[in-house]
């Protein structure tokens, strides 16, 4: 019906010499038309490669090689155009869990805490502690995963966030290397400021795909954990267009779970986090208070679990030690000087 009111509208308004812009009760929403407009940029790309493959296809002089390799390049083309439609409905899919509006949090340091102070004078997030000097330990069949909360400190957009390192081996051979940066608001919540992604095969960097930094290309920080999670919830946890589109939903906070370190029964809050980037992949996490998350799995391989297999924790060495306070004197001057 709204199709034929809208139709209706803009002919009495033609008639009377009054139509100027569509209004925007019936324009797309914002997230919708900020779809469109990736759908086209993906579009583009693909046609791109396609054309930067035909003219490496034009140097090749072997007539054979040449008609396979112009031959080859179309399906190509095809298939990514068929993933850019795919990636496309799947981000309507997203607006659909968290609204229309524009995203555009509003970051001001002075809201942010002293990570450093995490655990300390700070109360941390129970479900996603930010606490310095902690570190998990993950086994995922042949993988081993480690999250380490550093003592160390990086400033985006003015906030000072933790660095939080987070390595993948596999059979031993370091495939992953991820540096993260997080920072914990004062009403509890846990934003996600980016990430430098290292990604190795054979011992050998390849790339660093996934990685972005709020503030930097338009890309913007997200929420990985709300400081009072509520079932049925959806929120964004990054937000870099075309690279960093992790987004998740509240599914419990009752739910049971259990891995080799630690069981939660009725207290863990569970999530299904997915990005349109993969469209159809969606994986299950359980936080368990005072830990994180416990167990991870992707929900079409429900046997491939991520299991938390050990947790400790490491006093800073004295250079860190020696860094952090320096930064309290450096405080405790500036208090000074402003009484």
């Amino acid at each position: 019906m709204k199709p034929l009111q809208r139709t209706t509208l803009g002919c009495a308004l033609v008639a009377a010499g009054l139509l100027i812009a569509i209004p925007p009760a019936f324009a797309d929403g914002i997230c919708t038309s900020t779809a469109k407009l990736q759908l086209k940029a993906c579009k583009e790309d693909a046609k791109d490669d396609y054309y930067l493959t035909r003219a490496q296809c034009e140097n090749l002089a072997d007539p054979a090689a040449h008609a396979e390799c112009v031959a080859d390049s179309k399906p190509e083309r095809d298939a990514a155009i068929d993933e850019c439609r795919v990636q496309y409905f799947s981000r309507l899919d997203l607006c659909g869990l968290v609204g229309e509006n524009a995203y555009d949090p509003q970051i001001d340091p002075a809201n942010f805490v002293d990570p450093l102070a995490i655990g300390d004078t700070v109360e941390p997030n129970p479900y996603f502690p930010l606490t310095p000097g902690w570190t998990r330990v993950y086994e995922a069949g042949d993988e081993t995963i480690v999250v380490t909360n550093t003592y160390e400190t990086v400033e985006i957009l003015g906030v000072t966030c933790l660095v939080v390192r987070d390595t993948v081996s596999e059979d031993g051979e370091l495939v992953e290397d991820t540096t993260d940066w997080f920072a914990q608001h004062i009403d509890g919540s846990v934003w996600y400021f980016g990430e430098i992604a290292r990604n190795f095969e054979d011992g050998e960097l390849t790339d660093l795909d996934g990685s972005f930094k709020a503030g930097v290309d338009g890309a913007k920080a997200g929420i990985v954990m709300q400081a009072m999670p509520m079932a049925g919830v959806s929120y964004r946890e990054e937000w870099a267009l075309g690279d960093a589109e992790d987004a998740a939903t509240v599914i419990s906070t009752a739910a049971s779970e259990s891995s080799p370190f630690v069981d939660c029964v009725g207290d863990c809050v569970q999530t299904s986090n997915f990005t349109p980037l993969e469209p159809g992949i969606f994986e299950s996490k359980f936080y368990a208070p005072g830990i994180g998350v416990i167990v991870g799995y992707n929900d079409a391989e429900t046997e491939d679990r991520e299991e938390l297999v050990d947790r400790f924790f490491t006093e800073p060495e004295a250079d860190e030690e020696e860094d952090q306070e320096e930064g309290e004197d450096d405080d405790d001057e500036e208090d000074e000087e402003d009484d």
